[in-house]
């Protein structure tokens, strides 16, 4: 990956926005249980940080993919990552399928205000008794004349509480598994919508997140996302792009969280001598600051083929699979090495290892990555 000054630029203007406008506030947020995201993405918007690689006609700003990964790269600094989050929601998450397959009029009516932070957008897959297994989701939309009508539910639902609209993947005909399921777009004034709960994590705390239901909903058909019957497809695609994004702040993150306890073991004296005399946890170091230089350029590689147009299924699967176990590891050893301090609240290795702890669940968890690479590699029964 080669950065140009336009990067560098670009790189500077988010990494002031989250020192001025994210930092102060995170603490307060993390005791809220909330971001105040309309107020965010506004701001993000006027930025130009907001739809980097959509059309300006929707809001976006037309550049290429190299700036989603400097944007996602940044997030990984922050002191919360519910903020990288809920931006890869807005751009990453429930957005794309929308940008690449919705007609004109729905990209108009929701893709754009969305990009100029008018609009909260939020994904609506996974069910109570369908998560990683797409194709087990039983929310429903039938056809009655020129609309849908919706029931069901929806389960951890990243920005559910504040979306004014979500990307809702149902089923739309009677055909099993993965077979039969359309993309709809359900606006969260509709009537028979509601935030049925709202949901206490162990980690990524100032991250809204909601079980969603749907009683009776009726939306227009023309609020179909590309092709009646795609829906599992298009959403396969999308989890891609989430999957991409979801990797970015992760070296960045792991690399802080890496030098600030290389600091700590300098500093902190046992047995009459730095901590960091120990050579055990001198190689450990090592073991782990080598494997986060190897995701880093390994997802440096990922965004240059992304840019190129190549299809990035397998390198997005294995960076999620390798990303969600290495920050455990980075986490789990930094909390290790601060010892008692490290396991206090007042401590950043707690909040770390909480907000960090669901990489490798959320969008595809590790077993599901390993089953996508097994299959793609013919390795099946």
């Amino acid at each position: 990956m080669q950065f140009t000054p336009e990067h560098d630029a670009f790189r500077t203007s988010v990494r002031r926005f989250i020192e001025e406008r994210v930092e102060p506030f995170a603490d307060d947020w993390e005791r809220e249980g909330m971001m105040p995201l309309h107020q965010l993405f506004k701001e993000m918007s006027s930025l130009g940080l907001l739809g980097l690689e959509y059309d300006p006609k929707y809001g976006g700003q037309g550049a290429d993919h190299s700036f989603t990964m400097v944007l996602g790269e940044e997030t990984g600094r922050c002191s919360i990552a519910a903020f990288g989050l809920a931006v890869g929601v807005q751009i990453a998450m429930a957005t794309p399928s929308l940008a690449e397959h919705g007609s004109d009029e729905l990209k108009a009516q929701f893709l754009a205000p969305a990009m100029r932070g008018e609009m909260v957008a939020a994904i609506g897959v996974t069910e109570p008794d369908a998560g990683s297994d797409v194709a087990g989701l039983r929310t429903r939309a039938r056809r009655d004349g020129d609309d849908w009508v919706i029931n069901g539910s929806k389960m951890y639902i990243t920005n559910g509480i504040q979306a004014d609209w979500v990307c809702v993947l149902a089923r739309t005909s009677d055909e099993g598994g993965h077979r039969g399921m359309t993309q709809i777009v359900v606006p969260s004034d509709t009537p028979g919508f509601s935030v049925a709960k709202k949901l206490d994590k162990f980690g990524m705390r100032a991250s809204d997140t909601a079980l969603l239901s749907f009683d009776d909903v009726r939306v227009p058909v023309q609020n179909t996302i590309g092709e009646i019957g795609r829906g599992f497809q298009q959403q396969m695609s999308q989890f891609v792009v989430e999957r991409t994004w979801g990797m970015y702040p992760i070296y960045v993150a792991c690399t802080q969280a890496l030098e600030r306890t290389k600091t700590y073991a300098l500093q902190r004296e046992v047995f009459g001598s730095p901590l960091a005399a120990n050579q055990y946890l001198q190689y450990r170091y090592a073991e782990l600051a080598a494997e986060v230089d190897l995701l880093k350029n390994y997802c440096h590689s990922l965004a240059d083929a992304y840019v190129a147009g190549e299809d990035i299924t397998r390198m997005a699967t294995i960076a999620k699979l390798k990303g969600g176990r290495l920050v455990r590891e980075v986490g789990d050893w930094c909390m290790q090495v601060h010892g008692g301090i490290g396991y206090i609240e007042e401590t950043w290795t707690t909040r770390f290892v909480r907000d960090q702890r669901i990489i490798s669940i959320g969008g595809g968890a590790d077993e599901v990555m390993l089953r996508v690479l097994s299959s793609m590699d013919g390795f099946t029964a």
